[in-house]
């Protein structure tokens, strides 16, 4: 079931960024998440509840600049 909130993720295991870009265009990248969480999200049926619920206030973010 396609997100009405979340477009695509990708995730650097080296770096533990979870990087998120929403349906409204804007990019953010949560830093320090572990493998585990990203793996969990991927396969969560709602991506936009796992993502307020477990990685939104309990990571820390910033907002990506795109050229």
């Amino acid at each position: 079931m396609p997100s009405s909130v979340v477009s695509k993720f990708h995730y650097n295991a080296d770096t533990e960024i979870l990087r998120v870009i929403y349906v409204s265009g804007m990019v953010y990248d949560y830093l320090n998440v572990p493998e585990e969480k990203y793996l969990a999200m991927k396969a969560a049926f709602s991506k936009g509840t796992f993502l307020n619920q477990q990685i939104k206030g309990n990571y820390e973010f910033r907002k990506v600049e795109l050229l």
